[in-house]
């Protein structure tokens, strides 16, 4: 028996050797080993406790460990709410396609994006129903302020905040804002439990993260992922950087915390991305550090204000690159500059690609708007702007947007082919006037590849490549000097867009 035993034991250091010489164990450094081995006797040897899982790497790779979130789980669980509403609402959208609506039965939209609390049952008409909804918040002081989504308890009547040890409360709602979907409430306690607030700016894609909430009315259900993107645009008109993640989180979920891995709340459970209704792979939070501003606000004052800049923005795509001469399609480019807006005063103007905001560079246009969402009215951002083939800088003092922010503009023109293929001639000066401008052509006829773009008879050209045009020669002129592409200003009724037209 001695004799095995010895063996047994030369075994195991040789394959703990074995594991450091490969890089599994560091220098001074220890790997938890569980074993379930009997013996000649029958006898099970005690397991020990894993901590964290190792996973053996490539030779010369760091230690890849799996996290232990018990201990994180245990310690914020109790600050964790479950949210019930009752409420009334106008049925419109979801009983039309519960009807068999086939506008809406087979928009690839409906359930893209979708909240994760609505309405249950209705009916058609618009009449105002009973609603139920459950959600998920977090107390974040001791006296009873929580945070939660605004559309948790949007046409709400009566909410009502279930803590972890099965107390009950009624919540009475400070304010919500639905520009970021942020919403806060107060009960009627003290010397409550609460989550630490940590910072989502310095969260990094593959950190592991972890989710608590009550998905489908389970309290306190724990969920883990990692975070698969920042700075996520979404289609959804409300200018936040979301934290994209693999975290499952399903109805009743929102509203919930996003932890990171010292047990600190990094984001707020909001959206997830689904064609039916359940978790598919694909969750977006709120950032902390943004959700923690607008709740400021709402304490203070019941609301929160937005900053506006004042310029519609749309993408920057291949095209336009080549036609403004820039090394890679990234920036926003300023399809319009709203007057008198800050975005005037600084100096922008059609045609600019905004490059940079405060230093942070601007890779999607979306990301344009974002930055001035999460901003307040009154702060002052540096630009780098690309104009005329170099880069100018701007500085802007942002206004109060009233709930009203920079709208990403939408461009789903194709690409064109051979040639531009327009039939321009100057304004009329009673159609000068009619347009509201003082210079452009009008499109009598569009063809080839300027028609494959989207450009349309009755359009009116005011510019190519940001160069403004007043006659048929300035356009040609700016054509002729372009290699592959060229971004044709359009207005259209009282709209503006670039167009980009891919020349042969």
């Amino acid at each position: 028996m001695e004799q095995q035993t010895n063996t047994a034991s030369l075994k195991i250091k040789r394959t703990v050797a074995a594991l450091a010489a490969i890089g599994v164990l560091g220098a001074g450094g220890a790997m938890v080993m569980r074993q379930n081995n009997a013996g000649a006797n029958g006898a099970a040897a005690a397991p020990a406790t894993a901590v964290a899982a190792a996973v053996a790497p490539a030779a010369g790779a760091p230690l890849v460990a799996l996290p232990d979130f018990s201990q994180i789980a245990a310690r914020n669980s109790p600050a964790v709410v479950n949210i019930s509403v009752t409420g009334s609402t106008k049925v419109a959208y979801d009983s039309a396609a519960q009807a068999g609506n086939d506008d809406f039965a087979n928009d690839p939209f409906f359930e893209f994006f979708r909240r994760f609390q609505g309405p249950q049952g209705g009916q058609r008409g618009g009449r105002d129903v009973p609603t139920h909804g459950l959600g998920s918040g977090f107390i974040v002081s001791q006296d009873g302020i929580i945070m939660t989504n605004a559309h948790v308890v949007r046409d709400a009547r009566e909410v009502t905040v279930k803590l972890n040890d099965r107390r009950e409360f009624r919540a009475k709602v400070l304010g919500t804002d639905p520009k970021t979907d942020i919403a806060v409430l107060k009960i009627d306690a003290n010397k409550l439990p609460i989550v630490p607030l940590g910072h989502s700016s310095e969260l990094k894609v593959g950190e592991w993260v972890l989710a608590i909430g009550s998905p489908y009315g389970f309290d306190s259900t724990v969920t883990a992922g990692v975070v698969s993107a920042k700075g996520r645009s979404l289609p959804d008109d409300s200018n936040v950087p979301f934290i994209q993640t693999d975290v499952a989180v399903n109805p009743g979920n929102s509203g919930g915390p996003l932890f990171n891995t010292r047990g600190e709340v990094v984001g707020i459970n909001s959206q997830i991305y689904s064609q039916t209704g359940g978790f598919q792979g694909l969750s977006f939070a709120i950032p902390i550090d943004l959700a923690g501003r607008i709740k400021d606000q709402i304490v203070a004052t019941g609301k929160a204000s937005h900053a506006k800049l004042g310029v519609t923005v749309q993408e920057v795509n291949q095209g336009f690159a080549d036609s403004f001469k820039l090394a890679t399609p990234e920036g926003a480019l300023v399809a319009n500059v709203e007057r008198g807006s800050p975005a005037d005063k600084a100096g922008l103007k059609s045609g600019d690609v905004v490059r940079k905001v405060n230093g942070q560079r601007i890779i999607a246009s979306a990301d344009l708007p974002a930055l001035v969402g999460t901003s307040l009215p009154g702060d002052k951002i540096s630009m780098d702007v690309w104009r005329d083939g170099k880069i100018v800088s701007l500085t802007a003092m942002l206004g109060n947007a009233a709930d009203k922010v920079a709208e990403v503009a939408k461009n789903d023109s194709a690409a064109g082919k051979l040639k531009l293929g327009l039939a321009l001639r100057p304004l009329q000066s009673d159609e000068k006037r009619m347009a509201g401008i003082s210079a452009g052509l009008l499109v009598e006829d569009a063809g080839g590849a300027a028609a494959n773009a989207g450009v349309q008879p009755g359009d009116v050209l005011l510019s190519v490549n940001g160069h403004p045009v007043n006659t048929v020669e300035q356009a040609r002129e700016v054509v002729e000097k372009s290699a592959k592409s060229v971004a044709l200003l359009i207005q259209r009724g009282p709209d503006k867009i670039f167009i980009p037209v891919r020349l042969g």
